[in-house]
Formats: C-alpha cells, sequence, structure tokens
C-alpha cells in the first residue's frame, strides 16, 4: 500500500510520531513537507517556522528508523499547495487527524473528478500532553509543553518571528 501524509512538521513531537508509526504500519510512506511559501499560510497562529531544509533534515532523522523498523520505504517530498500529492493517482491511503480529516475529504472529491479512486482515510487521534490538552507544535513553539507533552513552564517559546 503507499500511504501519503502532509506537514509542516516544526517542530516533530509525539502526536507526529504516531501519525508516522501508523503509517508505516500500512505500508510504503510519501510524506508531504509544505514549502517556505506555504508553511505560513498553514498556521493557525503567526509563528516562525523554521526553513524547509532544516525541516526536512529533521523529518529525515525521524522517519529513517521507522522506516527501517517496519522494513518500509519512504520520501519526502515538497509541497506548495495544500491538497499536495495526495491528488495524485499513486496513493492509496491519507494519513489524518481529526481536524484535518475534511480536507482529506476534499482531496478525495479532486480525486474522483480526476477519475482516481478515493483514498483511504485513516484518522489518527491526537497524542494528549500532560495537561490533558493535545500536544501541538504551536504549544511547543510557544514553551508551553516539549516534544513529549510535558509541561514547560520556565522554558521561552520561540515566537512568532524568526530569532536573530
Amino acid at each position: 500500500m503507499n500511504v501519503a501524509l502532509g506537514g509542516t512538521f516544526d517542530p516533530v513531537h509525539d502526536g507526529h510520531r504516531k501519525l508516522f508509526e501508523r503509517a508505516f504500519e500500512l505500508g510504503d510512506v510519501t510524506v508531504g513537507l509544505t514549502s517556505d511559501e506555504l508553511a505560513p499560510k498553514t498556521r493557525h497562529v503567526e509563528r516562525y517556522v523554521r526553513p524547509y531544509d532544516r525541516r526536512k533534515r529533521d523529518l529525515e532523522a525521524e522517519l529513517s528508523d521507522l522506516a527501517d523498523e517496519h522494513g518500509r520505504e519512504y520520501e519526502i517530498r515538497e509541497l506548495t499547495d495544500p491538497t499536495g500529492i495526495a491528488v495524485e493517482p499513486e496513493f492509496d491511503a491519507l494519513i489524518v487527524s481529526p481536524e484535518t480529516k475534511g480536507g482529506g475529504r476534499r482531496i478525495n472529491e479532486i480525486r474522483r473528478e480526476r477519475g482516481h479512486d478515493p483514498l483511504e482515510l485513516v484518522v489518527v487521534d491526537h497524542v494528549e500532553a500532560e495537561d490533558g490538552e493535545r500536544i501541538s507544535s504551536t504549544r511547543i513553539v510557544a514553551g508551553e509543553i516539549d516534544e513529549h507533552g510535558n509541561l514547560t513552564p520556565s522554558r521561552e517559546g520561540r515566537g512568532a518571528t524568526r530569532p536573530e
């Protein structure tokens, strides 16, 4: 099975790792990583997003071990628009989180319009932080939690602009 998922992944956290794990359980994985231009447009909160090459390097470090563990292949491709790679015919499944399920439905509409079979939408639930709220990159960048969801009340966040 060819599995797709996409995101900004800045920084990678345990919620992302749960998505990756599920993807590799299903098959070979292609991850769409948002371009530098697209990444800020996909944020709900304005914040600095690290450059594509740094995010890709960190993502490769995460995916390499998982791929080996599951005997799977993976590829990282740059996303320049929100529907990205998932509208391409070679994919069988799309990994989504509860809040991106609607985007998955939209991708399937586009696939049908193009004469492709719809993707199996595999919804992976959020991972909760220590405080019961979900782990998110925005919370990590704000300094509220670390990548594992542990509260970090004395840590300063990255902020909305590029650090000097």
